[in-house]
C-alpha cells in the first residue's frame, strides 16, 4: 500500500507495493502515481479520485497497466481510498492506494525484469489478427491452429481484459497501449510481448564420450 498526496505523489509505500513496481520506497517517493503506470491509466483514475475528493464514493478498483523493471508492463488492479485523518479536521485530502498485479506473482529478485510479459507471441498474432477484422475460422488457417484453439485462446484474451466481447477487446488493447497507434495493418509493440528464448550457439560440439572396455595394447 502507498500514502498519496492531494497531488498524487508517494508520500509513503510499504514493501508490497515497491515490489510490485521492482524498485524501493526511497526511489518510490515524491514521484507521482501516473509516472510508475501506463498512459492510459490516467483518464479513468483522475475521475475516480476525483469522486473519492468530493465524496461521491469510499473506494474503487481499476484494472491497470503498471510498468515494472525497465518498463516492462503488468496488469494489476489498483484500489484507492480516501486516507482518514485521525483528528476529524478539515485537511487537504490524501489517498491510500493498493496494487495487486494480477496472476502469478513474479519470484524473480528486484534485480531482475519479470520473468513474463503481458502477450505471448500466439495472443499478440490473434488480437493483432482481430483488431484487423479476421474471423476465428480466418485466424485458425492463418495460424495453422484448430477452430477449438482459437476459440479457446480468443477466451482467454477476452478474460485478460476483461472485454465483454471481441469489439470491446480491440478498443481496450488500443486503450492500453497493446495495439500501436497510426499502423495497419495492427501491430503489437514489441513491450508487450514475452521475451523471445535466447538462441542455442551454433558450432559448438559436444566431446565424444572416452569408449568404454579395456583398451588394446600393440
Amino acid at each position: 500500500m502507498a500514502h498519496l498526496s492531494t497531488t498524487l505523489t508517494v508520500l509513503a509505500a510499504d514493501a508490497l507495493f515497491t515490489r510490485s513496481f521492482h524498485s524501493g520506497a526511497e526511489r518510490l517517493w515524491g514521484r507521482h502515481l501516473y509516472d510508475l503506470l501506463h498512459p492510459s491509466a490516467a483518464r479513468v483514475l483522475d475521475r475516480q479520485f476525483s469522486r473519492l475528493a468530493d465524496g461521491d464514493q469510499d473506494h474503487f478498483t481499476e484494472r491497470v497497466i503498471g510498468l515494472g523493471y525497465a518498463g516492462l508492463p503488468f496488469f494489476a488492479d489498483l484500489t484507492g481510498t480516501a486516507a482518514e485523518h485521525p483528528d476529524g479536521a478539515p485537511a487537504p485530502v490524501t489517498y491510500l492506494v493498493a496494487v495487486r498485479p494480477v496472476g502469478e506473482p513474479d519470484p524473480s529478485p528486484l534485480s531482475q525484469p519479470p520473468a513474463r510479459a503481458l502477450l505471448s507471441t500466439l495472443h499478440a498474432r490473434i488480437l493483432e489478427g482481430i483488431a484487423a477484422g479476421a474471423s476465428n475460422i480466418q485466424l485458425a488457417s492463418r495460424l495453422h491452429l484448430s477452430r477449438q484453439a482459437i476459440d479457446y485462446h480468443v477466451g482467454r484474451l477476452l478474460r485478460q481484459l476483461r472485454a465483454p466481447n471481441r469489439a470491446a477487446l480491440v478498443a481496450r488493447a488500443h486503450a492500453y497501449g497493446m495495439l500501436a497507434a497510426g499502423t495497419w495493418p495492427p501491430r503489437v509493440p514489441p513491450g508487450f510481448l514475452e521475451a523471445a528464448p535466447a538462441p542455442v550457439p551454433t558450432g559448438l560440439t559436444k566431446p565424444a564420450a572416452p569408449a568404454r572396455g579395456r583398451a588394446t595394447v600393440e
